[in-house]
């Protein structure tokens, strides 16, 4: 009985162990695969707006092998997007370096097709949530290991756009196989880049340029009707086209479409089209180019509906100019003016009155400048956008500057007077002019300027790529939406005098501006590292710091530190571009 009970014993103990080799076996086995997969894949490097990786098709150079294919992955942050090789009317494509590679002659890359979106008002092709551009490399020595090293220079656009540098380091060994994740993502990419010939169903692709370079047509006629259909033309890099306007006819089965020109580059290149269809697909092509544009398909009759769009923009562009009151960039302006207003029991109605309607009058002034302005330039060929000013550094270093100013004001380091003389000739008090007020409105209406994408790109792409009475009609409507609380106190002055009165909380209401527009400095910090790097924007809020220390210390020491503060501006402006940095120190901050 005890040899039996032995001998079940050591069964049970063989075979325990005999499960344990089995698992042990079976895990090194999983952390071989996972290691395999990990081989075929770069390092993902991360930003706040998106995170980017290398995948190939195999986790090492097979024997013999003089090619290689592989995939950039970009995985976008919701709201952000990034260019298409064609950017559209403003904007940047990725620009790929691959000079720190080893045994490469030469990298193809693919784009998927683009999709058209909207970015600060303007068109423009591109992607966002996800894209994948399929690469092909050719190695300079077949069957050995090869290390894949990619700079990207990226353009990403939400409310703002923020150049992005990425740096993506990959080595693959002789041998290995194939990666079946990989394979497969590479595989979706490329059924997503435009066939390079025409489909079977497609019968004629034809395209007329004006000889002012004004207008694109282009005709297209398929045996089976478009369906969701969209074009993207190119003519040469700095080239930029408008939103078209597409009509179908014959059933569907003709398209005609007609681009505007806002801007062709210096050297114009053949003229392509990449056309995406749901029933057709993607493809891109040269159309047969026309000497005469191709019959319209039908006439709009659509005055009145222009009318009725320009209407409803004009509509939008006062909403939105409403909004902006209360928006960090015009809200301490507004809540100043409040509180000048709560002072003012002393004054008639008609000089309530008179000085909002001189406000106004300051709010619509700039509108006005700055529609006539963006009209001239689309008339000597200049594209025009909206918003992406944030890419200049100058632009950045003025606007952090002026904020911080107001930020040193509104927590009473200082206080913003005028010159006694000035004082006394256009005071409040019995003074005829209202010159004050119509610069406070002039300056709220340069502020609202940066704050102004979010509410108000359709209403504004409506304008740009339109007529100069719809830049007019639009412009004046964002001013009038900007200056309707200083209207409605005109017309009711009465609403001053019912404002609380001067005391603690205007110190509160003060600070809590304050604060709003320390956010909005950072955020504004934030845009510039990513613009200009590092070393340039510590000495940009330096100088900032600086100037509103200068500011404050002419309670004690007079004009003279005041008076300092526009050279230390000037030398701002002329040191901090020296500072920005190059591409290898933009990749060692990264």
């Amino acid at each position: 009985m005890v040899s039996i009970l032995q001998e079940n014993s050591q069964r049970m103990l063989r075979r325990a162990i005999g499960l344990i080799n089995l698992g042990i076996f079976t895990i090194l086995l999983l952390i071989g695969s996972a290691l395999n997969a990990v081989a075929a894949q770069s390092e993902i490097q991360t930003s706040p707006a998106v995170s980017a990786q290398l995948v190939f098709a195999q986790d090492g150079i097979a024997s013999g092998a003089g090619t290689l294919s592989g995939g950039l992955v970009l995985d976008l942050q919701p709201g952000w997007k990034t260019y298409w090789r064609s950017p559209g009317e403003v904007g940047v494509p990725p620009q790929f370096n691959w000079e720190g590679s080893s045994t490469l002659t030469d990298v193809r890359q693919l784009w998927p097709a683009p999709k058209r979106f909207t970015a600060f008002g303007i068109e423009n092709f591109g992607y966002e949530t996800r894209v994948v551009f399929p690469l092909e490399f050719t190695l300079d020595r077949p069957g050995a290991g090869a290390t894949f090293e990619l700079e990207l220079d990226l353009l990403v656009c939400s409310d703002i756009c923020v150049p992005e540098k990425v740096n993506l380091s990959h080595s693959l060994p002789e041998g290995g196989g194939l990666d079946a994740v990989s394979a497969r993502i590479i595989a979706e990419a490329l059924a997503q880049v435009p066939a390079q010939e025409m489909p079977r169903e497609i019968l004629s692709t034809k395209a007329y340029i004006d000889p002012g370079q004004t207008e694109l047509i282009a005709a297209l006629t398929a045996s089976k009707p478009f369906e969701k259909s969209d074009l993207f033309p190119e003519f040469g890099a700095g080239t930029a086209f408008g939103k078209p306007e597409i009509r179908m006819s014959n059933g569907g089965k003709s398209l005609w479409a007609r681009f505007p020109i806002n801007g062709v580059g210096p050297v114009p290149a053949p003229l392509s089209l990449t056309v995406t269809d749901q029933m057709h697909g993607a493809f891109t092509v040269q159309p047969e180019r026309l000497a005469a544009p191709p019959v319209e398909p039908y006439t709009l009759s659509s005055q009145g509906g222009a009318i009725g769009a320009l209407a409803w923009f004009a509509l939008a562009a006062l909403l939105g100019g409403l909004i902006l009151n209360v928006m960090p960039c015009v809200l301490p302006v507004l809540a100043i003016k409040v509180s000048s207003l709560a002072t003012s029991s002393g004054q008639t109605k008609d000089r309530i009155r008179a000085g909002l309607l001189a406000t106004t009058l300051g709010v619509m002034l700039f509108m006005w400048l700055l529609a006539g302005s963006l009209i001239t330039l689309k008339y000597i060929g200049v594209t025009v956008g909206w918003g992406i000013q944030f890419q200049n550094p100058l632009f950045l270093i003025l606007l952090i500057t002026i904020l911080m100013v107001f930020i040193g004001n509104l927590f009473g380091a200082f206080e913003i007077t005028l010159p006694s003389s000035l004082q006394t000739r256009m005071g409040r008090a019995g003074g005829s002019t209202h010159f004050g007020d119509v610069f406070t409105g002039f300056f709220a209406a340069m502020l609202a300027t940066p704050c102004s994408a979010p509410f108000l790109g359709t209403a504004v792409a409506f304008a740009l790529t339109g007529r100069s009475i719809d830049i007019a009609v639009v412009f004046t409507a964002l001013g009038l939406g900007l200056a309707l609380p200083y209207l409605i106190i005109a017309l009711r002055p009465g609403l001053a005098t019912a404002l609380p009165k001067p005391g603690p909380w205007m110190v509160l209401v003060r600070r809590i501006m304050a604060l709003l527009l320390v956010g909005t400095v950072a955020w504004l910090a934030w845009v510039m590292v990513g613009v200009a790097g590092t070393k340039a924007t510590a000495v940009t809020v330096l100088a900032g710091v600086i100037i509103v220390a200068l500011l404050a210390s002419g309670r004690k020491y007079g004009r003279g530190p005041v008076f300092a503060t526009l050279p230390a501006l000037a030398l701002t402006l002329v040191v901090v571009p020296t500072l920005l940095p190059s591409d290898a120190e933009m990749s060692l901050e990264d």
